[in-house]
């Protein structure tokens, strides 16, 4: 199927960077909200609304619960309305719902009680969530169909992964440094900018699917079932496997960095530095792979990105307390790895859905279950990692040996164990041609 021209442009003309530019610019507002809420925040409320750590577990919990379960139905309802219009109306109604949940996320009642606060908390987490999920679940669905060659999916996933990267950056900084009252008021004027911008400059999908094409795999009448239809493709079940492995690993860091970073390293005053380090490495490290994809597989690229990390990544195992400098060099290199598990899943998830022959048609259910599984391995990431500390024998604060080793065996060795797996089902995929 060759997709058609639209406003007279030619169907697989590059985008230019300027145009690239307006579409990945939305990224930056979306990630931002990314270390406040995942991160920052349960310390956040425990210190201003004296909640305690555990019921603000159990809240994220059920929350992210819903988030992750309204995934999948989110992306049907992004498709039926792209059918009817476009992908733009799904971001404007998620846009100012993710902007009114966030604001007020982070300005909890300091008085009123814990059934207050915590009320608080559950709605307005759910609400920003919902807005987040709907917004980026219509935009990925969006970047999936401004190319369709591998290099040029990978330079609109990169663009759009490094752009986010700067987010997750700026919300790192701006509480800590500026506090949340600066937060909020950045992130509201950056998402009211990149939504004017996302509107009038960015580009549009090319493709126009003609009716006699339209696919039928599922009832119209009921575009909520729909998301079932990416379950029956065996190169979406292969790719989802190899992605969601491949996931948990850095999920199962980021649950133990900073454990690892204050008991094995003692060195937690220089936790923003090596975040930053990473993130900054992630997103120098886009141009490498965009390059990379223009004469390599997809597959190899990917590959290639998996053994790096882990090439880079399994010293912290036999760091020793204080090693500053070995530290920052492995966030270093294993960021510029990390910048390839950003930028080729999502632009192989784009090519199987046009070798699925639902492009134009599906990507916001097949984003929307992509996003379901993203945000599952955060779930089973902290169900193996803290788990496994404490029957090993670790607890915060320790400095037993035998404990500080367990720490360091989890944080290190077994997701880079992972990722060898999930490299050698994509290498075998790949040779096999699943996806």
């Amino acid at each position: 199927m060759q997709p058609a021209a639209e406003h007279g442009q030619a169907p697989l003309e590059r985008l230019s960077s300027s145009r690239l530019a307006a579409y990945s610019l939305f990224s930056v507002p979306l990630l931002m909200t990314a270390l406040p809420i995942n991160i920052l925040l349960p310390a956040f409320y425990n210190e201003r609304t004296g909640l305690s750590l555990s019921l603000i577990g159990i809240v994220f919990f059920l929350t992210r619960l819903v988030d992750a379960v309204a995934d999948p139905l989110l992306g049907a309802w992004v498709d039926a309305q792209k059918q009817r219009a476009s992908y733009l109306p799904p971001v404007l109604i998620g846009a100012p719902v993710l902007a009114i949940g966030f604001a007020l996320l982070l300005m909890p009642p300091e008085a009123g009680g814990d059934l207050l606060s915590t009320a608080w908390l559950t709605m307005t987490l759910v609400t920003a969530y919902l807005g987040y999920s709907l917004a980026i679940v219509a935009y990925q669905a969006w970047g999936s169909e401004l190319a369709h060659d591998d290099a040029g999916r990978a330079r609109i996933t990169g663009s759009r992964e490094g752009a986010g990267l700067v987010g997750v950056l700026a919300g790192a900084v701006l509480p800590q440094v500026f506090g949340m009252q600066s937060m909020i008021v950045v992130f509201l004027a950056a998402l009211a900018l990149a939504v004017f911008v996302l509107a009038r400059f960015s580009p549009r999908p090319l493709r126009r699917v003609p009716a006699a094409e339209a696919d039928t795999t599922a009832p119209r009448a009921n575009p909520f079932a729909a998301f079932v239809v990416p379950l029956a493709s065996g190169r979406f079940r292969w790719l989802l496997l190899v992605f969601a492995l491949n996931a948990i690993a850095p999920s199962i860091t980021a649950t133990v960095f900073q454990f690892f970073v204050a008991d094995r390293l003692g060195l937690a005053a220089y936790t923003p530095a090596f975040l930053a380090l990473y993130f900054i490495a992630g997103a120098a490290s886009m141009p490498l792979w965009m390059k990379l994809a223009t004469r390599y597989s997809l597959h190899v690229v990917w590959l290639i990105g998996m053994v790096a990390s882990v090439a880079a990544f399994v010293w912290a195992y036999w760091l020793d307390a204080g090693a500053l400098w070995g530290f920052a060099a492995i966030c270093v290199l294993s960021g510029l790895g990390f910048g390839a598990d950003l930028a080729l899943p999502p632009a192989l998830l784009a090519r199987v859905i046009d070798a699925n022959g639902h492009g134009g048609q599906r990507e916001g259910a097949y984003f929307g279950l992509w996003n379901f599984v993203n945000k599952l391995t955060l779930a089973i990431a902290g169900g193996i990692a803290l788990p496994l500390l404490e029957g090993l024998g670790y607890l915060s604060g320790s400095r037993d040996l035998q404990a500080l080793s367990a720490l360091a065996f989890t944080y290190a060795l077994v997701p880079c164990a992972l990722k060898l797996i999930a490299a050698g089902l994509l290498w075998f995929a790949w040779r096999k041609a699943r996806f």
